[in-house]
């Protein structure tokens, strides 16, 4: 268990993240009462501006694992994985220019009908039904994480934090519909950015500055360059990032349901490729600031060595372990980091909600 406890200051950042999202729900819920339509609800009308669309694009597979996980893989293996962000221009690329028109300008509302329309309704539901296992397991996990960090810091009950954040995000999805999903989404990236922004300014200014660390991951051979190895069997290369990542992309960003959807919310189709472009710049600092907090936190422990029990935890527990040990004596920092790992997860429940369209 880590040992730093919540402060008053910390449960108010928290509690306060659920609220908000909460009451953006009620209020697209409340705002034309009784007169949503399917398409206000599923579509947000499709009168949704570029800016909320590219947060809530960005949002939607940055969850808690990616937040704990990145910053764990720099720790232990050294930057080679950074090189992913190599596969995010054409990955973001192609769903631009060839997936984007052909939805939109056929007025779909979710992928499935496409392979409806290509194929038959065998491949729909087939494609559907994939989609719904695929994510029922992928929720899982994304609600488990945030609720086991909430639980190691504050001693609140695992299965109660799952049901709640369960809870909230089933709500404000059902009752607000998607207008109220993507603004939510917008809220919570913002938050994740201060998270791991505050985590990266303490860190760094307690070991001396970024420039310290950089020079301390390079002193050690942390700092890698580009390995062009074609074994399939080396943990990462340059190949296996650039074109593994190409597709893990297009899988994400093109035929998705999830960013299908918002893509179709847009008010024109220019707008939703301006969306997916202005994801690829956002998508870079979001790596970048994982990636510098595994090496804020390689330096860190250069300086203040690990505990006992910090040694012998797990992988996926070194990052929580490492923030709560830097943060605390800094009410208010504790619990925007978990709020952070909340808001990573926040959005799921909707993932399985537009699959109800096939």
């Amino acid at each position: 268990m880590v040992t730093s406890a919540f402060s008053l200051v910390d449960y108010v950042v928290f509690i306060l993240l659920l609220v908000l999202s909460l009451a953006i729900g009620l209020y697209h819920a409340c705002r034309g009462w009784g007169r949503h339509t399917i398409g206000q609800l599923l579509m947000a009308d499709r009168k949704m501006g570029c800016f909320p669309v590219a947060l809530s694009l960005l949002a939607t597979f940055q969850s808690a694992v990616a937040i704990l996980g990145v910053p764990a893989e720099i720790y232990r293996f050294g930057t080679q994985y950074w090189f992913l962000g190599c596969s995010y221009f054409l990955g973001l690329l192609i769903p631009a220019h060839i997936f984007i028109p052909i939805f939109y300008r056929l007025h779909l509302t979710s992928a499935y009908e496409y392979l409806e329309l290509r194929f038959n309704k065998t491949v729909r539901v087939f494609g559907t039904v994939t989609f719904i296992f695929q994510m029922v397991i992928y929720m899982g996990v994304v609600l488990y994480v945030p609720s086991l960090a909430l639980n190691a810091v504050t001693g609140f009950d695992l299965w109660l934090s799952v049901l709640t954040l369960g809870l909230v995000c089933t709500i404000y999805t059902a009752l607000g519909g998607l207008k109220a999903v993507i603004w939510t989404d917008v809220l919570q990236t913002l938050v994740m950015f201060l998270g791991q922004l505050a985590v990266i300014i303490v860190g760094s200014a307690k070991v001396g500055g970024l420039g310290h660390v950089w020079d301390l991951a390079s002193q050690h051979d942390y700092i890698s360059g580009i390995e062009l190895d074609p074994d399939p069997f080396v943990r990462h290369t340059f190949w296996t990032l650039a074109f593994g990542g190409v597709f893990m992309m297009l899988s994400l960003y093109g035929v998705n349901q999830a960013q299908v959807q918002r893509y179709l919310s847009s008010r024109t189709e220019k707008a939703a490729i301006l969306s997916c472009y202005a994801v690829f710049p956002c998508q870079q600092v979001v790596l970048c600031i994982g990636c510098l907090i595994g090496l804020v936190m390689f330096a860190y422990y250069k300086e203040y060595p690990m505990s006992i029990q910090q040694s012998q935890a797990a992988p996926d527990q070194f990052v929580l372990y490492f923030v709560m040990d830097l943060l605390k004596g800094l009410p208010g920092l504790p619990g925007l980091f978990v709020a952070c790992l909340f808001s990573g997860s926040l959005r799921y429940p909707l993932q399985s909600f537009p699959s109800g369209l096939a």
